[in-house]
């Protein structure tokens, strides 16, 4: 569109112009001209559409739009143009007016064209790829991001963010996808191609219109969640009917190639030998299966079309049940030999009412077919009811042969279960048979209780049951009862025999055996047919409460025995001297006579707790032997675990005492002190290392010899064997300390505290060794050396030396640390030190004395010199 200009030369003033009156009457006629040009352009882009029903063609629409209005808006503002619009202005035309309002109304509709298109722009890469994108996956990574574009556009747009402009574009989007989706899911061809693609590509479809409504819900949830935006209340019939129709339809789809793939399967499976060893038969399958699918590619009508819901009903429901009617045979003749039972049924009836299940499942389909008018009388209907006359007929077949089958076994089998005793033994595999291994177990067959359900089944099945089986079905009641309280009472046993050690159950033997005898009658003589059964129970029971108490206070008894031994074991046999205040340990003599000392005290109360326990033995014996004697012949095995059990003991509570020992004398808290001396020249401990060394060898020597005090048994007894004079004056006591301290855990552990004591004493002596370079103090002869020295005649520059080497060395002895603490040795270096002093302080008194009698010599010297020169100056 041309906006013609006016011929006129317009070169000049625009005043003067303006005063011209054909040059006003020319311009207003050219004014009039471009209002009415621009007029006509504005409503014929109104009143323009989009060339097709989908987005890019409004996308199209409002490009073409905008190119047009700009064209028209730059002409408008040419020069020229503006000086018209100047020179009429300045006329006080009447035409400006009018044409003004047009360019103001070129301007609103140009601006909203620009931000259409702006809009529009970021979403036609999104809808390029909705409609030209190669596979579906392309479409279904598009929507999402599509979805979020749409939503900015409703955010910024002037126009796009009002229910009328957007939701027909949502239309528009929708539409683009439901044709998408039509191109690309034919039926006419879909079941044409391999079963893999196309259930790929119908469920590609279905996926890509559910992703239409959950990504426009997803960004709804965001837009209400953000607070900040006008929320999206759109028609959702108009946008989500015929896309949700159409995911239905996939759906249906999909299901209809699944099951034609697995029937396929099931008809090529390796299971089925008697299908594949019948080529006509395989071939009849054949065409049976792909004949499911014809009346899909024969449809006459779109099944994607909403106005055709009820025609595509009709052919999903006829193809489900000629599938039900297919599928239950297969089901049928694949699970024959191990059909699905429900929860509870038992093998037989369980199977057949397997079988009725398929039956009525087919039942129902026929039923449903004869409803509708001339369905059974059709191609189709005469095959399905000929497939289910088959069917029928081999289930019938299959129940008669479960049925018999059983009968015949339950009346050959059913008298034999009942002739088995009530209990059975069985015995559980060790390395040594014990009583505690054998078992009872109540003697019910499975076998006799499965019968019982079968007979109920059967029953309720419609089929006579033998007399028998009739009987023992209704004394199941009796039978459970029974066998709960046989289950029960042998459960007590084992759980109380459970309890016992060996030791008990060889104390416990003639009652064992007892308790056996009661049990006897149910594993030899006692069936089910008996009418003792419940007496037996009472009886059993009864011993077995009898056993209970007995047990119980053997094992309070046992209890008290461990009480007691448990004690021994936790005994502390190196208690070590309270801490003293300040940096004062107890001396290495005080601190074993310490240890020793409440070693004695432990030891006391042990023994009490010992020499109680065979106390203890004899109330055993008194309940199991009727005696009090503590030699009894029938507990000899239980005196010699509890005497075991003491050595057992008495070992752990040595090793576990040396352990805890040498712990403390490898820890860094010092136990007992030691000083360091000059003594004869030397530097030592004191005590000496030797006998440190010597004072905890005698410690862990003691500690084992605790052992001395618990006295062994007489062989078979509980009486602690009396002393052995073996000469006039030697007298052998026999206890535990040959045992224990030549274990081999308690003889590792007395050599390795030795040798932690002795390597930490080496290296107190290495320490000490360090004081060696104040040896001349001490060693050389003061007396020698002074008189050395005076023959020497030193000047007092050389006696100053050596006064201040000595005075320095008693300073450097006053700065070393008094206390060096070593593991569990605190070594005091004070009398070292002090000794140290006293040598460097003798040396300076000698050289003290040494200059004194020099310089007084000197003095004297230089007296009598003066006072001779004196004289003579007389």
């Amino acid at each position: 569109i041309n906006l013609v200009m006016p011929t006129i030369n317009l070169d000049g003033e625009v005043t003067a112009l303006a005063a011209v009156p054909e040059v006003v009457k020319t311009l207003e006629s050219s004014a009039m001209t471009w209002q009415k040009s621009i007029s006509r352009t504005l409503e014929e882009q109104r009143k323009r559409v989009p060339q097709g029903n989908g987005p890019l063609a409004e996308v199209d629409l409002w490009r073409e739009i905008n190119d047009t209005l700009s064209a028209l808006t730059e002409q408008t503002n040419l020069p020229e143009v503006q000086k018209v619009l100047d020179i009429l202005q300045k006329a006080e035309s009447e035409r400006v007016g009018d044409l003004q309002i047009v360019l103001n109304d070129l301007r609103k509709h140009h601006v909203e064209a620009l931000d259409n298109v702006k809009c529009l722009s970021s979403l036609e890469r999104h809808l390029t790829n909705l409609t030209h994108g190669a596979e579906f996956s392309v479409v279904l990574n598009t929507i999402p991001s599509l979805m979020n574009a749409l939503r900015m556009v409703w955010i910024i747009s002037r126009c796009y963010n009002k229910d009328e402009w957007m939701l027909p574009f949502m239309e528009r989007i929708a539409w683009e996808i439901t044709t998408r989706v039509c191109r690309t899911v034919d039926l006419h061809t879909l079941f044409k191609e391999s079963r893999a693609a196309a259930k790929k590509k119908v469920g590609e479809a279905k996926s890509t219109l559910e992703q239409w409504r959950n990504c426009y819900f997803d960004v709804r949830a965001q837009i209400e969640a953000s607070g900040r935006e006008q929320h999206w209340e759109f028609d959702r019939k108009r946008l989500f009917e015929k896309t949700d129709y159409m995911a239905s339809v996939c759906q249906d789809l999909y299901d209809i190639l699944q099951v034609i793939t697995e029937e396929l399967n099931s008809v090529f499976s390796p299971e089925l030998t008697i299908v594949t060893a019948d080529p006509e038969r395989i071939d009849d399958l054949v065409r049976r299966v792909n004949g499911l699918a014809r009346p899909m590619e024969e449809l006459t009508f779109d099944p994607f079309s909403v106005r055709t819901a009820h025609d595509w009903k009709l052919i999903m429901e006829e193809f489900k049940e000629q599938v039900s009617v297919e599928n239950v045979k297969q089901i049928f003749l694949q699970n024959l030999k191990d059909p699905p039972l429900c929860k509870n049924h038992p093998p037989v009836a369980g199977a057949i009412y397997w079988s009725r299940s398929l039956f009525y499942r087919i039942k129902r389909t026929i039923i449903r077919f004869q409803e509708v008018k001339d369905m059974l009388s059709s191609e189709r209907g005469k095959e399905v009811k000929q497939i289910y006359l088959q069917v029928a007929k081999k289930m019938k077949e299959y129940e008669d042969k479960k049925y018999n089958q059983w009968r015949v076994g339950t009346e050959e089998i059913l008298p034999l279960l009942l002739k088995n005793t009530l209990l059975t033994i069985s015995v559980t595999k060790k390395p040594v048979a014990t009583k505690k291994s054998v078992r009872f177990v109540v003697n019910f067959s499975p076998l006799l209780r499965e019968i019982i359900i079968e007979t109920k089944y059967m029953e309720q099945l419609g089929f006579p049951v033998p007399e028998m089986a009739r009987y023992v079905a209704l004394q199941e009641d009796k039978y459970m009862r029974y066998t709960d309280g046989l289950k029960n009472m042998l459960d007590h046993y084992h759980k109380l025999m459970g309890t016992l050690n060996e030791a008990e159950i060889k104390l416990l033997d003639g009652h064992i055996q007892e308790l056996w005898g009661v049990f006897k009658s149910g594993h030899r003589r006692l069936n089910w047919t008996s009418l003792g059964v419940g007496d037996f129970i009472v009886q059993c029971t009864r011993a077995i409460r009898k056993f209970e108490t007995l047990v119980r206070q053997i094992h309070n008894n046992s209890e008290d025995i461990n009480n007691k031994i448990l004690f021994i074991e936790s005994t502390n046999l190196f208690k070590f001297p309270p801490s003293k205040n300040g940096d004062e340990l107890p001396k290495a003599k005080e601190f074993f006579e310490y240890v020793n000392s409440e070693r004695s005290k432990a030891v006391a109360h042990m023994v009490r707790k010992f020499t109680a326990i065979p106390q203890l033995l004899r109330k055993v014996e008194g309940r199991v032997a009727n005696t009090n004697s503590g030699k009894s012949p029938k507990l000899t095995g239980y005196y010699a675990y509890w005497e075991n059990r003491i050595y057992e003991v008495l070992t752990q509570l040595i090793v576990k005492n040396l352990q805890a020992f040498n712990a403390a004398l490898l820890g860094n808290a010092p136990l007992f002190q030691a000083e360091a001396i000059l003594s004869v020249s030397e530097i030592i401990l004191q005590p000496q290392g030797s006998e440190i060394e010597k004072m905890t060898v005698q410690c862990i020597q003691d500690c084992v010899e605790v052992t001395k005090h618990f006295v062994r048994w007489m062989h078979g007894t509980c009486i602690a064997c009396p002393p052995q004079h073996v000469e006039e004056d030697e007298v052998v006591i026999f206890s535990f300390y040959s045992d224990v301290s030549q274990n081999p855990l308690v003889m590792e552990q007395a050599v390795l505290i030795t040798q932690n004591v002795h390597k930490l004493l080496s290296s107190l002596n290495k320490y000490l060794s360090q004081w060696n370079r104040y040896q001349p103090l001490w060693k050389l002869d003061k007396g020698q050396v002074v008189e050395k020295l005076a023959a020497e005649k030193p000047t007092c520059v050389t006696f100053d030396n050596e006064l201040q080497f000595y005075v320095k060395v008693a300073q450097e002895v006053t700065q070393q640390p008094l206390i060096k603490d070593e593991q569990f040795i605190r070594l005091q270096l004070a009398p070292l030190a002090y000794a140290v002093q006293e040598n460097a302080r003798g040396w300076v008194a000698s050289l003290g004395k040494l200059l004194n009698e020099s310089a007084r010599e000197e003095l004297f010297s230089l007296q009598e010199e003066i006072e001779v020169g004196a004289f003579s100056c007389y």
